[in-house]
């Protein structure tokens, strides 16, 4: 299957992680990533987004709502799942990859992120782990499901912490093809949850806690909450969080070309 994979994670969220060790654990040598560059969509293999990946720290992350208005100015950043659906929508493309997905929280910018009505609007599957953990999972998956987008993997218990575990309304083996997948997509939305393996993910949530609070002091300062929230689990984990996130984002990449 045809698909694009966000550059948001990457570029902010996993910062920490070298771009030696980023080239030795990446499979694919196609141009599976997607970003903006001085307002134009750039496709390209993992070589080619490197160079930006270094000069690209202090730039937005482009959610759908902004990307327009960064594309008629000429700006750059890299791209948030909701921001890769509104480039698969533009070319064509069916399907897009992200690892922890935006959702409701109680985050200052995105009390409702932007990821939500990106699953209703636009005729584009998603593949995910997982809605983040800082939100309100429960509410994410119930918004989505009341908005009539179509949500399929096995019970939803988290990110890369362990949770309490949400039965969800459909299976992955509902959709074992493309012609499957763009079909729901086309009919209200779909999100294809492939959730870490428990086995691997954190299971001290006062972690999760310093994490929260982290990234409310980068929201009040004017910074953005996700990457600081996840500079602090990555600083506490001794980098494990990273790692795990990296793993997690590839192994979505590989179900998405094996759809």
């Amino acid at each position: 299957m045809n698909f694009l994979a966000e550059t948001a994670l990457l570029t902010r969220g996993l910062a920490s992680i070298k771009p030696e060790a980023l080239a030795a654990a990446w499979p694919f040598d196609t141009p599976v990533l997607v970003w903006v560059e001085q307002g134009k969509i750039i496709r390209g293999t993992l070589r080619d987004y490197l160079p930006f990946r270094a000069k690209a720290a202090d730039l937005p992350r482009l959610d759908c709502d902004i990307l327009p208005q960064v594309l008629k100015t000429g700006g750059s950043g890299s791209l948030t799942a909701s921001g890769t659906m509104a480039v698969c929508e533009m070319l064509q493309i069916p399907l897009a990859v992200t690892c922890g997905m935006g959702g409701i929280g109680q985050i200052h910018a995105e009390q409702l992120c932007a990821d939500l009505p990106a699953l209703a609007r636009y005729p584009v599957a998603l593949i995910a782990s997982s809605p983040k953990d800082m939100l309100d999972i429960p509410a994410t998956l119930q918004w989505l499901t009341d908005h009539g987008v179509h949500i399929a993997g096995p019970d939803c218990s988290g990110w890369v912490f362990r949770r309490s575990p949400i039965p969800l309304p459909e299976s992955p083996a509902d959709y074992p093809d493309q012609q499957a997948i763009v079909h729901a997509a086309r009919n209200g939305g779909l999100l294809l949850l492939n959730p870490i393996a428990e086995d691997r993910r954190i299971t001290d949530h006062s972690i999760l806690d310093r994490a929260i609070a982290a990234g409310k002091r980068a929201e009040a300062a004017g910074g953005d909450y996700h990457p600081a929230a996840n500079a602090e689990i990555h600083r506490l984990t001794g980098g494990y969080s990273a790692c795990l996130q990296l793993e997690a984002f590839v192994d979505n990449l590989r179900l998405a070309s094996s759809l």
